[in-house]
Parts: C-alpha cells; structure tokens; sequence
C-alpha cells in the first residue's frame, strides 16, 4: 500500500510517538523511511542564501535524525534521512513529492483554541500544500509514548 512513508521529526518527545506509530505500518506495508528535520532558526532558513556553513543546532540536528535512522536500520527497516532549512510545511511537502513519497505520517500535539493557531500551523500548512496523503498521529501530553 505505502512504500516510501516520510516521517518529519521535530527533535522532541513527539517522535517517539510518530516513530512507534510508523514502525507497525512499515512493517506491515514493507516500506522505506524517510526522516526529515527542517531546522527553522536563522541560519538554517538562510544558511542557502548567504552561503553560511552549517549552524551547531543543525548538526545537533543532523545527529538526531542519523540516531533515529541507524536505530531504525538496527530493527531491519530502510531509512535515511534529510536535513532541511526554512518554513517546515513547504519543505516537508517538497520533500514527499522530491523524494517520491506516498505517505506523509506526523505527530501533532493536539492544541486548542488560539494555541492551534500558532501552534498548528505545520500539520495544517503541509495539508495544504502537498497532494500526498498525510497521517496525523496525535500525541499524548507532554509527548511522551505511551
């Protein structure tokens, strides 16, 4: 059904929670992984444009999602990972369609009210804008597995 799944982390203790989630419909499906961070301070955003060398949050960054894929490897799944920078929505939907992906599956946090507003715009702004079809696992308070 599903045979490249992107996964976007966002370095915290959501992932956990997308990853498990992801890890049973991977098996199922015998699907490939793709890990996507979008690193959104400063640099990141303009680390293209002004030809900046990578920032040290970037490479903490970047340490992270190689962790998640060499323990995803560990576990006999195919995984890589890709190290974006700038508005996550837009770089996680050009991401599933570059790297032809079939599904999109991310952690959401489950706001309300005004706090959805600001902090919903990522799993809205990559359904607006990607034709993939996108899986939205709700975490748990505080973001832990459970």
């Amino acid at each position: 059904m599903y045979t490249r799944i992107l996964v976007p982390l966002e370095h915290s203790s959501y992932d956990g929670v997308i990853v498990d989630h992801v890890r049973r419909l991977a098996a199922l499906c015998q699907s490939s992984l793709v890990l996507i961070h979008v690193a959104d301070g400063w640099a990141a955003r303009h680390q293209r444009s002004l030809q900046l060398r990578e920032s040290e949050e970037m490479r903490a960054d970047r340490d992270y999602l190689e962790q998640w894929c060499a323990t995803l490897r560990a576990e006999g799944f195919e995984a890589e990972s890709i190290l974006a920078g700038g508005d996550p929505a837009t770089e996680i939907a050009s991401a599933a369609e570059r790297e032809a992906c079939d599904l999109i599956a991310m952690a959401v946090h489950g706001h309300k009210g005004l706090q959805d507003v600001f902090y919903g715009t990522t799993a809205n702004g990559v359904r607006h804008k990607t034709m993939v079809p996108v899986l939205m696992v709700r975490g748990p308070a505080g973001g832990r597995p459970r």
